[in-house]
């Protein structure tokens, strides 16, 4: 018994997966369904797409541009942590969910609707982002999860659901890999990929250059930062938007940003996954160099050691957490000294620091020199520190 639903609001790309599910949803709850596509760079082309939603029976169709809270809020939040997840991935799909899935909810309040879907599977992390975020901002909200729920199989049931009923959809049975694509980075996993011994082909990357035929000159810039978030290249000045998309194709063009990982879901297996995230590569290693002349080094340490938390709960989805509140507070702190300029080189899947500099920088030669720093260190007082730094040790061995 399929309890009564009066409106919901249906995260919609117009491909094979959602297509089917927007006659499914009016099919199996009979009522009103929402379309909502949400830009965050994907690249898809969007034109004809309003026309296919109501042709399929929705009564409207939003689309959104979130590009630039995506960048600003999400992306530049992860660059400021240095987020890593298991210490290789830099989180691209695990960022977007999150301003997705918010601005589903706004939309689901405008309509009065009691009720979102989605379109992740019932194996994956995405149900579990998209879910937490609903909750966290919408304690009441129904959630409808199609593939957890309808009898429908694979790709092969859908097709044939699809020309049924007269659905257009350009899909085939076959699927090589599955993909995920926005402004920050392009995911990779599924079929061919599934074997963890079997190297990606060539054919499957969109954004980079493979490092072996990239150019052979290493191309130096300069990135700017404020308050560790970046603000120019070579001294010109950009939007979010525009800067992460200028650094992805210099990335691109150079080979960098390529990574290959099994993970681990948070719903418990491995999975394998491909990756390309150029524009990010370079802005966290330009990062890290700009924060090793303004940041104290305990400061350092202690926003390293929340990075290890801050990584999982973009992952596992607890963008709107009470604890991740408190690491966002806290990892916006340690950035209030991070400006300044960081020369880099990107050169054939590297990059390569060669200056940094800041107005905050607590690098001090006088001090740092090897030549004569004209009293500004008492090189003495070194004994004291390493004879206190050894007591304990000593004592271990003592009579």
């Amino acid at each position: 018994m399929v309890n009564k639903i009066n409106k919901i609001v249906l995260a919609y790309s117009g491909g094979l997966d959602t297509s089917a599910m927007l006659l499914w949803l009016r099919e199996t709850y009979g009522c009103e369904v929402v379309c909502y596509c949400a830009d965050v760079g994907q690249g898809e082309e969007l034109s004809g797409l309003e026309e296919k939603a109501k042709a399929t029976g929705a009564s409207k169709l939003y689309v959104e541009d979130l590009r630039e809270e995506f960048v600003r809020d999400f992306v530049w939040t992860a660059v400021k942590a240095n987020a890593l997840y298991e210490g290789v991935y830099l989180l691209g799909t695990s960022l977007a969910r999150p301003v997705i899935a918010k601005r589903q909810i706004e939309i689901a309040r405008l309509e009065n609707a009691d009720a979102v879907a989605h379109g992740a599977t019932g194996k994956g992390n995405d149900q579990v982002r998209f879910e937490l975020t609903y909750y966290a901002l919408q304690p009441d909200i129904k959630v409808i999860a199609p593939w957890r729920e309808w009898e429908f199989k694979g790709r092969a049931d859908l097709i044939a659901y699809c020309e049924k009923y007269g659905i257009p959809v350009t899909a085939t049975a076959e699927k090589p890999y599955s993909t995920d694509r926005n402004l920050m980075h392009v995911s990779y996993e599924g079929g061919i990929l599934e074997d963890p011994w079997s190297a990606p082909p060539e054919y499957i990357f969109l954004l980079t250059k493979s490092p072996v035929t990239a150019r052979d000159t290493a191309e130096e810039i300069i990135l700017s930062f404020e308050k560790g978030e970046p603000s120019a290249i070579d001294g010109e000045k950009y939007g979010a938007v525009d800067l992460l998309t200028k650094l992805n194709f210099l990335g691109g063009e150079h080979g960098i940003g390529r990574a290959d990982l099994v993970e681990n879901r948070f719903v418990g297996m491995k999975s394998r996954g491909v990756y390309e995230t150029p524009g990010v590569t370079i802005l966290q290693a330009a990062h890290r160099a700009l924060e090793s002349i303004t940041m104290d080094r305990e400061v350092m340490r202690l926003r390293d050691s929340l990075g290890v938390k801050f990584a999982e709960s973009v992952y596992y989805g607890f963008w709107f957490a009470p604890e991740f509140e408190i690491l966002r507070s806290m990892i916006e702190q340690t950035q209030e000294t991070v400006s300044g300029d960081v020369r880099l080189k990107l050169y054939k899947g590297n990059v390569i620091i060669t200056g940094r500099k800041s107005p905050y920088s607590l690098y001090k030669e006088r001090i740092a020199t090897f030549e004569d720093d004209a009293g500004a260190y008492d090189q003495h007082d070194a004994e004291g520190f390493i004879k206190l730094q050894a007591l304990r040790l000593r004592l271990r061995k003592m009579e």
